[in-house]
């Protein structure tokens, strides 16, 4: 069927992203291949101390992402996008969401990239026995509980961003187990996953949610695996995604996802000793289990687990590509000065040139050192962060070098992390994949290889990411629902990656001893970013 008939017969299937700088739409048809997209970009604030996204910003975000899809389809296929076979909402996991009976926003959102939350973080580390971030949902609504925040007698509901979206549109509050994972820690158990029970019940018992009364399953949305059903859209929703009444009512919808899980469905990483790198703002890598780790490491490596249940050790760095954003927005707009809009290469091929000259660069980088923490960075002990760019009195300061420090200052906290995995628990890795916005380049994907000792791949798909990850996850549901059920590592084997292309680069001995360099320089430096966080 080509894809102009597709659409008009309501075929292809929808998947939707909040990422932390663009919201993306991709619509894919019956070869999962994406046919159109749409997209907003945005900025988190910081406001009065709290990193959030206003919440009318993210209906807006939503509408017009939309829209843009909606434009997209006209210009290619003539065809007025009114219905689509199903869909997905994915969104930056964690985070903290709370309403009241009435579903008014009780706080404003707090995202993954707060560091407010170390007591609830260490105290319920401590009591589980088992790692909770300081950016999960059930730290940041322990920490209010702490803080006797006024907000918390009123709680009714406390979603991921996901999961709120997902509730507008279908009214189900629902939420796929690779972001609940996120939420509070999950148990797998013969093909179901639900949160711990046992943490669950420790949790209930603490003095301060006693008082309170709080359940965690009134509170927190319901959890389900990859291929279940979560509901459809309702005529509010889909006047609420298409303002303008095109949008029919009454298509199902998957469980909403959190970034996590649509990046191991976007490379092909849910099967065990599998892994996958998702590097944009910020950076995770994700390596499925064969057995749990023989020790806890709260703040360094996370449980999570995939759409399907397994369960994964995450490392998750706050910071990646944003501090680098910034400085190469800047050269364009120096270059678009001197020059004039119209003699200036557009942006993206800019970023891409300046980027390729960094495989020009010295061996030791010319001696220079970047710290790209916008935030705090927990892997590295920050709960606070200074962008900083420092060089010794005789570098080779140069185009090519300040370049590939950038490059490595991105993966510098992820590094630090997964040499805990490879070194002290020999976790055995038998493929990475990358997705995101760092391997759109070659030099991007030979650095990640570099860094991370191993050979590293990027989909053709690659810079899809996110959206094309949760719309596979609509699609599989659709297949579930149609057939006999599959596992979700075989239908991504099979359905999808069976001929899709691939670039792979494995670790060059000259990049990766340049890595190493820098490395020894980021760690010995750290007291630098200490010193910056402490007096600036």
């Amino acid at each position: 069927m080509e894809n102009k008939e597709l659409i008009e017969n309501g075929q292809a299937v929808l998947g939707i992203e909040f990422g932390s700088t663009r919201i993306k739409a991709v619509l894919i048809n019956q070869d999962f291949e994406p046919i159109a997209n749409g997209s907003y970009t945005w900025e988190n604030t910081l406001d009065n101390g709290i990193w959030t996204y206003p919440l009318e910003q993210i209906h807006e975000g939503l509408r017009t992402c939309y829209a843009e899809l909606k434009k997209d389809v006209l210009n290619k296929y003539s065809v007025k996008l009114t219905k689509f076979k199903a869909g997905g909402i994915s969104a930056m996991m964690h985070g903290y969401l709370a309403f009241d009976e009435k579903d008014n926003l009780l706080v404003p959102f707090r995202t993954w990239r707060n560091t407010i939350t170390g007591q609830a973080s260490k105290e319920l580390s401590e009591l589980f026995g088992f790692p909770v971030p300081e950016r999960w949902s059930v730290s940041h609504l322990y920490q209010a509980i702490l803080n006797k925040e006024p907000h918390i007698s009123k709680i009714e509901n406390v979603y991921t961003l996901a999961g709120y979206i997902h509730y507008m549109l279908t009214g189900k509050k629902v939420l796929g187990v690779g972001d609940a994972s996120g939420m509070f820690p999950v148990k797998y158990d013969n093909g179901k996953a639900n949160y711990n029970p046992d943490f669950k019940a420790k949790f209930e018992a603490l003095a301060g949610v006693k008082a309170l009364g709080l359940k965690l399953d009134s509170v927190f949305p319901k959890v389900l695996m990859a291929g279940e059903e979560a509901g459809t859209l309702t005529e509010a929703g889909a006047k609420f995604l298409d303002p303008t009444g095109d949008l029919q009512a009454g298509i199902p919808f998957c469980p909403p996802e959190g970034d996590a899980g649509t990046g191991m469905a976007a490379t092909n990483s849910v099967a065990a000793k599998t892994g996958n790198i998702s590097a944009g703002t910020s950076v995770f890598s994700m390596v499925v289990l064969e057995k749990d780790l023989k020790k806890s490491y709260p703040g360094i490596i996370d449980i999570v687990t995939t759409p399907a249940g397994l369960p994964v050790a995450m490392v998750h760095a706050n910071n990646c590509t944003g501090e680098h954003n910034y400085w190469m927005d800047l050269f364009y707009e120096v270059a678009t000065l001197m020059c004039g809009a119209g003699n200036v290469p557009k942006i993206g091929k800019f970023f891409d040139d300046l980027i390729a000259k960094s495989l020009e660069a010295d061996k030791d980088c010319g001696g220079l050192l970047a710290y790209n923490y916008l935030s705090g960075e927990t892997i590295t002990g920050f709960n606070s962060g200074r962008p900083l760019f420092a060089r010794a009195e005789n570098a080779k300061f140069n185009v090519a070098n300040f370049m590939r420090v950038q490059m490595f200052a991105s993966l510098g906290a992820l590094r630090a992390g997964m040499n805990i995995l490879y070194d002290e628990e020999k976790v055995p890795v038998e493929s990475m994949t990358g997705a995101g916005g760092y391997f759109k380049t070659e030099a991007g994907l030979k650095y990640m290889a570099a860094a991370m000792k191993t050979s590293v791949s990027a989909m053709e798909t690659a810079g899809e990411g996110g959206p094309w990850g949760m719309a596979l996850l609509a699609a599989y549901m659709v297949k579930c629902s149609e057939e006999k059920s599959e596992p979700l590592a075989d239908f991504l084997e099979k359905k999808v990656f069976g001929s899709c292309k691939k670039t792979t680069a494995a670790p060059e001995k000259d990049l990766v001893e340049s890595f190493n360099i820098y490395f020894e320089r980021y760690i010995k430096g750290l007291a630098i970013e200490k010193a910056a966080v402490e007096n600036l």
